[in-house]
């Protein structure tokens, strides 16, 4: 019922990894989070996370780099409609989508100080 072929599912996964790649290689702020998830990740390994405090972890980045990889495909389009020319409106809708951004890392940054701080006051306590 649409116009456009239908894709398959390894077509599906195979553009969705390309949108991934093309998220990584255009956006600086992708690239941030990423690095500071890993750092995250081998902290709590290190600090021997419950699987519990893994999941919450893993949730927490994901909904972080979904919300950047959101914001950027908003830019993208908006870019792509208006040709890259300027508006007032668009230029509310990327702050906007930005603000979405920041709330999310904010949140996140709250929920990685509630896991992390009782091992690093038990690694000063010793």
């Amino acid at each position: 019922m649409t116009k456009y072929k239908r894709q398959g599912l390894s077509n599906t996964f195979r553009n969705a990894r390309k949108g991934m790649r093309l998220s990584i290689k255009s956006e600086r702020n992708i690239r941030i989070h990423m690095f500071i998830a890993v750092l995250v990740l081998l902290t709590a390994y290190y600090f021997d996370f419950s699987i519990t405090k893994f999941c919450i972890l893993l949730l927490t980045i994901a909904a972080v780099i979904s919300a950047e990889m959101f914001n950027c495909a908003i830019e993208f389009s908006l870019d792509a409609i208006f040709h890259n020319k300027y508006s007032r409106m668009v230029g509310m809708a990327k702050d906007i989508a930005a603000g979405a951004v920041l709330v999310v890392t904010i949140i996140a940054i709250f929920i990685g100080v509630l896991l992390f701080a009782p091992a690093f006051s038990a690694l000063i306590a010793n």
